[in-house]
């Protein structure tokens, strides 16, 4: 197929179209592609246009086109925009959706009698694949298109979609795979996930007008919610058509919510989106901004993907966006045509925000994008993929091995890896094998096969590689001891006993995790170790802190920044130095009978949380009493008793690596990390017929299975997937390796009073720990002392 059939060029010209050249580059292509293309440049189309053009010619009946998207939201969107040229066009083909949320008699149909075309997702397409008539089911499949791949190239999920894009590729010899996206940092990178895919690239349309959001009132030194910025958020609302206002955490945008009802004087209609809405909730938003009956939306990542909402016109990101690829996403929300620029505001929620965002408006209008290098396809995916298959029936174990090796991530699998995850999947493994629960594979005839049919149901119910974290009660220590609240597991996992944090306005030490259950007693009087706890946010990413940096450190670029700006850099040069690239500043100073130790990484919330417990830990052994840190994406604060001399011996890397295996073996975050890769590996169950197992259930389970492993097969498979994962995705300690490389003289400024780059971090760590009645006002009086210490009262008079 080389050009248009009439019905479908006179479809366009009857909607005033012309077709986009990388529409009709894909109508031609035979073989695998991956279409980059802007938000509003017609890329669903351009995926669809082929089948739909093939299946007018032909006639052919059963399935043909697999549409695979992230979310079940924009599947949904793409069958309303997909029906509408089925309709207007009068082709006979059969749409339909295989989600989490198709009635139970709708699937039936589907199995018996599929339609042309089907829209699904990566965990229902799995399911698919695990059934017995799955060979019958695809084997006519001539195309697969994939949405919004960059998306799921970054979590398992892309992992777990590329091998049931090789299962496909097996059953349907000759099919044709697209992959659609509109922001890539390296296509042939995304390309070679795909498993090898020629690359189209469209012309990017114009420049997104795009700028910092004018404030009537400058930014506070500390905080993250953007509310002083309410009154003129609620101006550009007014100004547009339909706004979305994306913020980077369901809690932030809930306060904003807020925030905004409660000014927002002429009654405006404002909707709240986010993932922990129920689905009615969500749906609710979605078909009142279809409508237009909605002037904006406060969002998080769940509308950072493709819905069409045409009446879109203006975007507004509250906090700086933390990743230039997450920002230009948000951008391509508004103005979804292709020859409209879409309009863009960024507002800044504090001071050191408003370089980061400077920063990102550079990195946008170069063209420049940000993304972490994608590492080997997991391993507990891996096993999951294989039980599955056998869910459909026998396998030989080298056609699958060679199937696994034709998927993107897994093309340097190497045989005795993929024998070891063999093994697992079949026995449990050397420690486990005597088990009879784990032995689910065996061998007949020469291939692998269930032992028992009936685990085929077990195995399906826990089909995914979404892994839900658990909240955590927090009790006092002793029977009867009363609840305090809750906290995030993942935070929970990071303490060792000994540890004070702050909760309810108390601070707290922990004892020990006993099942779900955090055990505690109250430290009245004690300074907490670790002040700010917020699980895994959204991380600055390294493109981005890096352009920050070359900003700071470059007086001739201040010229870009508003003028409080510049004047708190210049302070910052005459009292301390600024922070360069290729220098790792430290600074030193006292304030209030204790010694702080400021260290400029730039390199991650979640590598700073990371170091702070590696550094505090040196600090007790070294005697110098630290009494907590605070992590910021740019910086890391530890306070203490005694002076830091040596900062170089604090941060060596041999050093730090083995603080990083110390206090893994002493905190529970490996069996954190251990039993989400034990859930997807197959190992713990959650789901069970007729019942669903308890967090606190799990927990038992895997931790028994966790140290049974760490004593009599410390080389287990899943154990070295634990490893890996841990190292990489929990704390980050990649990032401060990397920082440390990038950084190799180390700088330290020992200071007689705070500096002017430390002192909003020191009122972040008083902001979080103050509580009562009277705590705005506390907050204020601090604000102004640590801004007069710091020389930067005369910059502003805004307290804060």
């Amino acid at each position: 197929m080389t050009g248009l059939p009439p019905l479908f060029a006179d479809w366009f010209a009857g909607h005033g179209w012309q077709p986009h050249p990388h529409q009709l580059a894909l109508l031609g292509a035979a073989q695998d592609t991956l279409l980059i293309a802007p938000t509003g440049g017609g890329k669903t189309l351009a995926g669809f246009l082929p089948s739909l053009v093939e299946l007018h010619l032909t006639g052919a009946r059963g399935m043909h086109t697999l549409y695979v998207s992230p979310l079940k939201a924009l599947t949904a969107d793409v069958a309303r925009n997909l029906a509408r040229p089925i309709e207007q066009m009068g082709l006979a083909i059969r749409l339909g959706d295989r989600t989490g949320d198709t009635p139970e008699s709708q699937r039936r149909r589907q199995r018996a009698d599929p339609p042309e075309i089907l829209l699904t997702t990566p965990e229902s397409l799995a399911l698919m694949l695990s059934w017995p008539e799955a060979p019958r089911l695809f084997s006519g499949l001539r195309r697969v298109v994939l949405d919004e791949l960059h998306a799921l190239a970054e979590s398992k999920r892309g992992d777990q979609l590329m091998l049931g894009l090789a299962r496909l590729r097996h059953l349907a010899p000759g099919l044709a795979a697209t992959g659609l996206s509109a922001t890539v940092e390296d296509p042939q990178a995304l390309a070679r996930f795909m498993g090898g895919a020629a690359v189209i690239e469209a012309d990017p349309g114009p420049a997104p007008d795009i700028a910092l959001l004018p404030t009537s009132r400058p930014p506070p030194w500390s905080g993250g919610g953007g509310r002083h910025a309410v009154p003129d958020v609620l101006d550009a609302v007014a100004g547009a058509r339909t706004t979305i206002i994306f913020l980077n955490t369901r809690a932030q945008a809930e306060l904003f919510f807020q925030a905004i009802w409660a000014a927002n004087d002429d009654n405006l209609p404002i909707g709240l989106h986010h993932g922990a809405l129920s689905r009615e909730a969500r749906l609710r938003v979605e078909a009142a901004m279809a409508a237009g009956a909605l002037r904006a939306v406060v969002a998080t990542s769940s509308l950072d993907l493709g819905i069409d909402w045409g009446d879109v016109d203006l975007v507004i990101q509250v906090g700086a966006p933390r990743n230039i690829k997450r920002l230009v996403q948000r951008i391509g929300r508004a103005n979804h045509r292709y020859n409209a620029p879409s309009r863009a505001r960024i507002v800044a929620a504090n001071r050191f925000e408003v370089i980061e965002c400077v920063a990102a408006l550079e990195a946008v209008r170069a063209g420049d994008l940000d993304g972490e290098p994608r590492g080997p396809g997991p391993l507990d995916v891996l096993i999951q993929h294989i039980l599955l298959t056998a869910c459909a029936g026998p396998f030989d174990a080298d056609r699958l091995y060679a199937e696994v090796r034709s998927a993107g991530p897994y093309a340097a699998l190497s045989r005795a890896d993929f024998d070891a995850c063999m093994d697992f999947a079949a026995t449990g493994g050397y420690a486990l094998r005597a088990y009879d629960r784990w032995q689910r594979l065996v061998l007949r005839d020469g291939c692998w096969q269930l032992r028992d049919p009936r685990s085929a149901r077990d195995l399906r119910m826990n089909i995914g590689t979404i892994t839900e974290s658990e909240k955590l009660k927090v009790r006092r220590r002793g029977r009867g001891g009363a609840t305090l609240g809750e906290i995030e597991e993942s935070f929970a996992a990071s303490l060792t006993p000994g540890d004070s944090f702050l909760l309810g306005g108390q601070v707290l030490r922990y004892d020990r995790l006993r099942e779900l259950v955090v055990e505690v007693t109250p430290a009245p009087g004690r300074e907490p170790r670790i002040a700010v706890y917020s699980g895994l946010k959204f991380a600055t990413s390294t493109e981005l802190s890096q352009r920050m940096l070359a900003i700071i450190a470059d007086p001739n670029r201040h010229r870009d920044l508003p003028a409080d700006i510049r004047a708190w850099l210049e302070l910052q040069a005459e009292v301390s130095a600024l922070p360069r690239p290729g220098t790792l500043l430290c600074e030193t100073f006292p304030r209030a009978d204790r010694w702080h130790l400021v260290i400029y990484g730039f390199a991650g919330r979640n590598a700073h949380q990371t170091l702070g417990l590696l550094v505090t830990r040196q600090m007790e052994n070294a005697g110098l009493a630290p009494l907590g840190f605070l992590a910021t994406d740019h910086a890391l604060l530890v306070t203490s008793l005694g002076r830091v001399g040596d900062a170089a011996s604090l941060l060596s890397a041999p050093t730090l690596e083995q603080g990083l295996d110390d206090w893994l073996a002493a905190s529970s975050l490996m069996k954190r990390s251990f039993r989400a890769v034990a859930t997807i590996a197959g190992l713990i169950q959650r789901n069970r017929p007729g019942a669903r197992k308890t967090g606190r259930q799990a927990t038992f389970s895997s931790d028994i299975i966790h140290d049974t492993l760490r004593r009599h097969d410390p080389d287990h498979i899943l154990l070295r997937a634990t490893r890996e994962e841990t190292r990489r995705g929990l704390v980050d300690f990649d990032r401060i390796s990397e920082m440390l490389l990038r950084n190799p003289h180390i700088e330290l400024r020992q200071l007689d009073r705070v500096s002017p780059l430390a002192a909003p971090l020191l009122l972040e760590m008083g902001r979080v720990r103050l509580g009562g009645s009277g705590h705005e006002r506390l907050a204020e009086k601090m604000a102004q002392d640590l801004m007069a210490a710091a020389g930067l009262d005369r910059l502003t008079n805004d307290k804060g």
